[in-house]
């Protein structure tokens, strides 16, 4: 079944082994016969600080706007980013914040501030992440705090399920071969946009 599929690029430095994993999941979902649009984060204009929070509407840039539309028309999102401080980059969280917004992503009920509606229902998301901490310390010692964000406080909250996923690392003392087989099986997960 053929997905339309939105890889989103959370490094600001497309050069980056993210990079080279966000090319490799959208060639494999090209190959695939899947929809693919792509944006880079770091290419994009747009103030990442929600300067008054939810108090004042701050107009959306024509990049964000743009961005909104790709996640309206798709049914997949991925992201790939770094984890830095133990959880995704300013940068993608600056997006987030600007762009999952209420009405956007959310409405709270009235006069409710445990129940809403999830408006990015329908869709689904996998996560590309890299690390130079070893995948299982982030695990079982920090206990996934930016896994746990996007997953739960952020996608979940805007329905965006089901959810997985795939951590690369320690990168910094990976090998060359080591960073190929990550790409390879990157790339046979885009071909199924899983």
């Amino acid at each position: 079944m053929i997905k339309r599929t939105l890889v989103i690029l959370g490094h600001p430095d497309s050069d980056s082994f993210c990079g080279a994993i966000a090319d490799a999941y959208e060639a494999g979902a090209k190959a695939g016969g899947h929809e693919v649009q792509r944006l880079d984060l770091g290419r994009l204009r747009f103030d990442p600080i929600l300067h008054k929070g939810y108090a004042e509407i701050q107009p959306l840039e024509p990049d964000l706007l743009e961005a909104q539309k790709a996640i309206e028309r798709t049914e997949h999102i991925v992201f790939v980013y770094p984890v830095w401080w133990g959880a995704p980059p300013a940068l993608l969280k600056g997006f987030i914040d600007r762009l999952f917004l209420p009405g956007i992503a959310f409405r709270f009920k009235p006069g409710a501030a445990t129940r809403w509606d999830r408006l990015f229902s329908g869709r689904t998301a996998r996560l590309l992440v890299t690390m130079d901490t070893p995948p299982w310390y982030y695990r079982w010692v920090y206990r996934m705090p930016g896994h746990n964000q996007m997953k739960r406080t952020i996608l979940g909250f805007c329905g965006i399920r089901p959810m997985s996923i795939s951590e690369f690392g320690p990168v910094k003392t990976s090998t060359p071969e080591q960073r190929s087989r990550w790409l390879a099986t990157v790339t046979a997960l885009g071909r199924k946009a899983s």
